[in-house]
């Protein structure tokens, strides 16, 4: 028998995927584990119990069929979660529910968007006003007004919407025409009555030379236009020798559909992609955002640009950035730009960074190093990124070596740190087992630290308000299926909590659950919960109840060599573990519960101190060929895991 000391001084590395099992030669494996369930991943390397959600309210508006979270933020000190469901907008702020909106006594707006809209509406905002898109319904704007419960939509009044020919035809009119200037906004005037009022935004085409845009109907002999191609001089035109080019429409139609994604970017609004034009992009005048017939081709024009390339892509997002990014089912795309240059109708067009193409529905997110996205297909997590050495932009995997936890995304949102022992939280809710992968990222240190939030019920949505991490989370109530409105709190231990100083508690949304009790810190006996439940002791400082959820932190199998480099692949038993943890309260080792609180008088049914430093276990049973360390806990307290010392003894039997 021989014996190993082994030490794992951090998981930085996450939950690993399952294919990665042999590949002990990697620093990912090392710095890894094989499960780390509801746990997130710290910087400095440790891993921590997640935060339990906050209970705010139960959703109506039948959010089975669809429900949407949109973060608004209307000044630094007023930020809102919007969740959407069937024609119903609820406005959240602090963490609690807007009543009465408009004084309607309603604690919705109503807003005719319906809950087959809702799984890939786009959206974007400026100051006060939220813009809503999606392909089957007029674009929308909802503005808050002078308070938290003001809030209106409406829809969006376009001063002029770009037009294409859908079914293009020519005709060459019995009547000559004479054009006032050669270029510039020019009135053409026909020797006979050739025009009318259907005519305008349809174009003229003259030989030898010239093409203008009807943009006035003044009579049947008059029209003003504005040339995109100058006239040869301002002589008679005969008959014969122009044409009249119709079939131009608005795009954007009842008939044709309307635009698929939004997003402001250097003092434009662009809309990509529409119902009948899915590769095309449109951006407004600069500071005029609902103009966007382009006239004079002057800077600050309209610009319009198509996707032509060898693959459908449909554009399902735009993101401002470093440049304007386009995302599309066939790949991701960029506008160039040079230098501090503006975007014009003269520049505007689109390069190719990467053939990946973006998932529907689910909104791309910024990091300070690129843009995080999910691949079409909903089985990768790509970031792109710019590169200044190579001076373009680099995709790279994410989830390479976690690409296990994406199980059908449906969301996704991040929560940017904002200390120095947090990291960016990417949340994605996973849409075939309703769980949560959860991937903590430093990119600046090449940190991708993924775990997964499970929970008793399933994850719906997720959003985040600044700071405030935003869910709704489907679970059963006395048999029926509901779905809540919850928060993640770090002073919440359990799930979708109530908490107070009261003798009881109202838990009547999760009534026939099985939840544990808190008060003051001391976990008393489990209950079932039916509407109200009622502490042993009365709290005096926090009581609260709440629905459990279980912790796992496993390591990866130990790989051992010997001083030759040879490895050790007898079976092993761990018969020592110092865990190194950090205000911690409660700690289970591989099934055995590991002492924190020291016995003495007073200490009864009071709360478990926090414990900073080192706990030895000794006397762990069993052989394996895995050699492992399962750390869990056995009551709903503070649990901080630094890193892992353990001894191992081999031998060579069967």
């Amino acid at each position: 028998m021989a014996r190993f000391v082994n030490i794992q001084t951090n998981f930085t590395s996450g939950e690993i995927d399952p294919l990665i099992r042999s590949r002990v030669d990697l620093e990912s494996y090392k710095n890894g584990l094989e499960v780390a369930k509801n746990v997130i991943c710290q910087p400095q390397g440790g891993v921590s119990r997640r935060p339990g959600t906050r209970f705010i309210t139960e959703l109506g508006g039948s959010p089975e069929n669809g429900v949407r979270l949109v973060h608004f933020e209307f000044s630094v000190d007023d930020s809102y979660m919007l969740a959407f469901t069937n024609n119903r907008m609820y406005v959240f702020k602090n963490k609690a529910l807007i009543t009465n909106i408009n004084g309607s006594g309603n604690n919705y707006l109503t807003t005719t968007i319906a809950s087959a809209q809702l799984s890939t509406m786009c959206y974007t905002q400026s100051a006060d006003t939220l813009i809503v898109v999606h392909e089957d319904i007029i674009p929308k704007k909802i503005v808050r007004g002078a308070n938290d419960a003001t809030w209106t939509i409406s829809n969006i009044t376009f001063d002029s919407v770009p037009q294409y020919a859908f079914s293009l035809s020519t005709s060459n009119p019995a009547a000559n025409i004479t054009p006032s200037d050669v270029s510039g906004k020019v009135t053409i005037t026909a020797s006979s009555g050739v025009f009318n009022s259907g005519h305008v935004g349809q174009y003229i085409n003259a030989e030898p030379q010239g093409r203008a845009k009807i943009i006035q109907y003044n009579s049947s002999t008059s029209v003003n236009v504005v040339t995109e191609f100058p006239f040869f001089n301002t002589s008679a035109i005969s008959s014969g020798n122009w044409e009249l080019e119709t079939g131009y429409e608005d795009v954007w139609s009842v008939s044709r559909g309307y635009p698929r994604s939004v997003t402001f970017h250097q003092g434009r609004l662009f809309f990509g992609g529409s119902k009948s034009r899915p590769s095309t992009i449109w951006g407004s005048k600069v500071a005029l955002f609902f103009d966007f017939e382009a006239v004079e081709g002057l800077d600050d024009d309209a610009v319009e640009a198509t996707l032509d390339t060898n693959t459908f892509n449909a554009i399902v997002d735009l993101i401002s950035g470093r440049d304007l990014q386009v995302f599309t089912t066939g790949g991701e795309f960029y506008v160039p730009q040079e230098g501090l240059t503006p975007i014009t109708p003269t520049d505007f067009f689109l390069s190719s960074t990467s053939r990946n193409g973006t998932k529907e529905g689910i909104r791309v997110k910024q990091l300070e190093s690129g843009v995080l996205f999910i691949q079409r297909q909903g089985k990768q997590l790509s970031e792109i990124a710019y590169s200044d050495t190579q001076l373009t932009y680099i995709t790279s995997k994410i989830s390479l070596l976690s690409g296990h936890l994406l199980k059908n995304p449906t969301r996704m949102d991040i929560r940017r740190a904002v200390a120095t022992d947090e990291n960016d939280l990417l949340l994605i809710v996973n849409g075939d087992d309703g769980t949560m992968a959860v991937y903590s990222l430093l990119r600046a240190q090449n940190v991708i630290a993924p775990s997964e939030f499970v929970t008793n019920g399933s994850y719906i949505d997720v959003g985040v308000d600044i700071t405030d991490i935003y869910t709704v989370v489907k679970r059963i109530d006395n048999s029926t299926n509901k779905y809540y409105i919850e928060v993640f709190d770090d002073t919440i231990l359990t799930d979708s909590a109530v908490t107070g100083t009261t003798a009881s508690l109202d838990a009547s949304h999760i009534d026939g659950q099985t939840v544990h009790v808190i008060s003051d810190g001391f976990v008393e006996e489990d209950q079932t919960a039916d509407s109200a439940v009622t502490f042993v002791t009365q709290p005096t400082t926090l009581g609260e109840v709440g629905m459990p959820f279980d912790v796992e932190v496993k390591t990866m199998p130990v790989d051992l060599r010997i001083q030759t480099g040879t490895r050790i692949g007898f079976k092993k038993r761990i018969v020592e573990v110092n865990a190194l943890i950090y205000k911690t309260q409660n700690l289970v080792i591989n099934g055995n519960l590991v002492p924190i609180r020291t016995l003495g008088a007073g200490v009864l049914d009071t709360a478990v101190p926090e414990f900073t430093g080192t706990k030895v276990l000794h006397g762990i049973l069993g052989y394996s060929n895995e050699g492992q360390i399962t750390v869990t806990q056995s009551a709903p307290m503070k649990f901080t895991l630094l890193g892992l010392e353990y001894k191992l003894a081999t031998h060579q039997g069967t």
